[in-house]
């Protein structure tokens, strides 16, 4: 018998979560938790606290929560390299940033074709080390998550950029607001969502899934669409089940696109990540608050 908090749609989802696990409030007194990141070496959670200008710290060691960073150009989406390191996406300065193991930090991208970004939003690395990465107009679209401002670009899209020479290409532009992204194990699909219900009830709100050809995207057919609220933040396991964010919690889908379950949570969910010594622990960014649960899989 499981807890309340998770909740069985299809068989499957039994076999992800454990019958004695409950979900835990491990932090709150954020206004708009978002981008959490796992960081191994140190066992420690960040996330950013967008409205509040500044990135959170949880210590896995002893359940301290500090501040990492304060301002932080309201910080949205963060991520880990491969070689350690996190690399963030602004609202206000409206560009994607790493911050390098002494501190410092490099200003990966800003503009395209001479124009700025809108305001990145969410960021993945994919194994060859370029940097993927979704921008809508959120963090323009008013004063409370950056600065107020016109789009110069005329879209939001989805861009791929190469490192170490920074070359950004669109790779996804038919999107109304491209949100979270995450690839597949195998990384040979990349799903992203459309989150533009947020901007119009007839608009997107659902993942959709393409097929990764060397630099470029194909497919892009509709995977799943959000029953409650809208999808934003996203993460695969390892056998490539689809764990997202949604208005009652997290959703589990399946890869054949099969909602399998839900992990309830009281608050709007924004985002989540695995993490812990095995990669099998869940990190929830409500609304307000922090959650975590202990899962059967692990984080891809």
């Amino acid at each position: 018998m499981l807890m309340p908090d998770f909740q069985v749609i299809d068989e499957r989802f039994r076999r992800l979560v454990m019958g004695n696990v409950h979900v835990e409030k491990l932090a709150t007194g954020m206004r708009w938790a978002e981008g959490p990141a796992w960081f191994p070496a140190h066992r420690y959670l960040m996330w950013s606290d967008i409205p509040n200008n500044r990135q959170m710290r949880w210590d896995e060691t002893d359940g301290s929560v500090s501040v990492l960073r304060e301002p932080a150009d309201n910080s949205n989406g963060n991520t880990v390299d491969r070689q350690g390191r996190l690399v963030t996406c602004h609202h206000r300065t409206r560009n994607v940033v790493r911050t390098e193991h002494d501190g410092s930090r490099t200003v990966l991208a800003s503009h395209w074709e001479g124009k700025r970004l809108n305001s990145p939003n969410d960021v993945v690395v994919k194994s060859d080390g370029s940097v993927w990465f979704t921008d809508p107009s959120y963090g323009i679209d008013s004063e409370y998550e950056g600065d107020a401002a016109a789009p110069e670009i005329g879209g939001c899209h989805v861009y791929r950029l190469t490192l170490p020479d920074r070359t950004l290409t669109p790779v996804a532009t038919d999107f109304v607001k491209p949100n979270g992204l995450a690839f597949s194990p195998d990384e040979t699909r990349l799903y992203i969502v459309d989150s533009g219900y947020s901007h119009g009830e007839h608009l997107p709100r659902h993942i959709r899934v393409f097929d990764v050809q060397g630099d470029r995207l194909g497919g892009g057919a509709v995977f799943a669409t959000c029953d409650v609220g809208l999808f934003d933040g996203l993460r695969v396991d390892v056998h490539g089940n689809v764990w997202t964010s949604a208005g009652d919690g997290v959703q589990c889908y399946a890869p054949d696109g099969t909602l399998l379950g839900k992990i309830l949570i009281p608050e709007v969910v924004a985002n989540c990540c695995f993490g812990g010594v095995k990669r099998n622990r869940l990190f929830i960014c409500g609304t307000t608050s922090i959650y975590a649960a202990y899962l059967n899989t692990r984080g891809a």
